[in-house]
């Protein structure tokens, strides 16, 4: 049974969730503070986590960026602000996808179940035969998820080693938008999101030498992405 954290201070919300989630077979834990959440979370290990950003003690952004500092546990982050800038910030301190309120509950079962998927169930199904692939200064681990630049070890999240794992393993092809979401994400979100272009620049920052003129990461204007071996 997989185990998910509830982190929202709105007892009826999180009351609701847990009913909903232990209809299909999940143990749900609900906290209403930050503080609750770390301490659930260095007692035993959870699947997943669903964050709300509004909580009493502590803002959301900034619990994010903590739990991400010391887990790898994907989060599913809830809020009722709608402004795209709080989903790039999410995004950016390691949200590993964003859900506004209100919501159906059939579409937050379908974003968690993705990102369980694409954790737990086929996280390295696609990985290089030969475990390591060099290129030039990049160096890529498909077996232990390591990434190195220059000799420097690099620190990717879970969802920016996938994205980068697959266009890595499709190089010199155009991949279209909503082909990166099937297969990174897990399903289809609306395309017109600049979540896509938020993974993109991070890694760029990331693992190119000038992220402004990258010889990996290759932008193709409203259709998609190519990796490119220099």
């Amino acid at each position: 049974m997989q185990r998910i954290l509830v982190v929202d201070d709105d007892a009826f919300l999180r009351e609701n969730l847990k009913r909903l989630l232990e209809q299909y077979q999940y143990e749900v834990v609900g906290v209403r503070a930050g503080a609750e959440a770390l301490r659930a979370l260095a007692e035993a290990p959870f699947h997943l986590v669903i964050l709300d950003l509004g909580l009493p003690d502590v803002d959301g952004f900034d619990l994010c960026r903590h739990i991400r500092q010391k887990w790898l546990t994907p989060i599913l982050m809830l809020t009722a602000r709608t402004d795209s800038m709080d989903k790039i910030i999410g995004l950016e301190v390691g949200a590993d996808d964003y859900l506004t309120k209100p919501f159906e509950p059939k579409e937050l079962l379908a974003r968690l179940r993705a990102l369980l998927r694409r954790v737990y169930e086929y996280p390295a199904r696609e990985a290089d035969p030969d475990g390591t692939r060099e290129f030039g200064e990049l160096v890529i681990d498909f077996n232990r998820r390591h990434v190195s630049v220059r000799g420097q070890s690099v620190s990717l999240t879970r969802r920016e080693f996938d994205l980068l794992a697959y266009l890595v393993q499709n190089a010199h092809r155009v991949i279209p938008r909503e082909q990166l979401f099937e297969r990174v994400w897990g399903y289809s979100i609306e395309f017109s999101s600049n979540t896509l272009d938020v993974y993109i620049y991070r890694l760029r920052k990331k693992i190119e030498k000038d992220p402004n003129n990258p010889e990996y990461l290759h932008t193709h204007r409203h259709f998609g992405y190519e990796f490119r071996i220099p």
